[in-house]
């Protein structure tokens, strides 16, 4: 692997490259991306494509990649501005794109703006409020985690968020009924260790979750989207998101092992089933 780094005007964006450049076999570059997960979250799924030349970066203002504008906000616009620079210097698109939440969502603004950077999307589990039907409700939930994060920290931030993304079904009153939850119950810190700007819990990132395709300006490109969840992800925010996207671009999602992580190894504490997501992968990329 091969660690990069490209200077653009507000960010020195940090990549890493498995494999050979121009890729090898007549097979595109394979770009593995999340947000706010960065690089490290994808070297278990990495480690399965080693016949393909693999591609993955830490965001804008995430992880390596440190930000030079004064900005600490996350929009798919930017995200998806970078990546198509990303792949403009790696000289060999169109790329296959596997995009993870978040980066999901960046991914889809990335074919809506640059149609033939993308040969085939396949967009995890993209989180959108406002592709659901009780898109108020997700937003009034999205404003609860904030809330409890700016009252009480992390610890109080997350829990709240886990509560949001494990709940079943629509955001209805007997959501919002629910006693706040206690973040030890979660194994997280009880303790608030002053900071706010998380890009997760912090409203920095609203933008994606924001976000709403035009249907009809990702049907006029070129690029195969695929739009996956996960087995386990249940009817749970992000599956819902997943299906109602799907919907939307007039496709049923395509089902993946495991859950929202279901490629991640045990690095984090959240294992997935990272050989049978590579597998399926591989199907759903090689069906292209």
């Amino acid at each position: 692997m091969q660690t990069h780094t490209l200077a653009l005007p507000g960010v020195d964006l940090v990549y890493d490259v498995r494999g050979p450049l121009p890729p090898s076999g007549g097979r595109p570059v394979l770009l593995l991306i999340g947000q706010p997960m960065t690089a490290e979250g994808f070297t278990a799924l990495a480690s399965h494509f080693t016949d393909r030349t693999v591609v993955t970066y830490d965001p804008r203002g995430l992880g390596r990649s440190v930000r030079k504008d004064g900005r600490n906000d996350h929009t798919p616009q930017d995200q998806a501005a970078d990546l198509h620079q990303l792949i403009e210097v790696l000289g060999a698109g169109p790329v296959d794109l596997f995009a993870s939440s978040g980066g999901a969502v960046t991914a889809l603004e990335l074919v809506a703006t640059h149609p033939g950077d993308v040969s085939t999307l396949v967009a995890h589990e993209p989180p959108m409020n406002g592709v659901l039907p009780d898109a108020e409700g997700a937003d009034r939930a999205r404003a609860g985690f904030h809330e409890a994060y700016q009252a009480k920290g992390w610890g109080a931030g997350m829990a709240a968020f886990m509560a949001m993304t494990s709940w079943q079904g629509e955001f209805t009153e007997e959501y919002f009924a629910q006693p706040a939850p206690d973040p030890a119950a979660f194994g997280m810190p009880v303790e608030d260790d002053g900071g706010r700007e998380d890009p997760l819990l912090s409203k920095v990132s609203w933008a994606v979750s924001d976000y709403r395709p035009d249907p009809s300006v990702l049907a006029a490109a070129p690029t195969r989207i695929v739009i996956a969840v996960g087995e386990e992800t249940g009817d749970t925010y992000t599956a819902r998101t997943a299906h109602a996207t799907a919907a939307l671009l007039g496709q049923e999602a395509t089902v993946f092992p495991s859950h929202h992580g279901g490629f991640l190894g045990g690095e984090f504490g959240y294992a997935g089933k990272p050989d049978e997501f590579a597998a399926k992968l591989r199907e759903v990329l090689d069906a292209g």
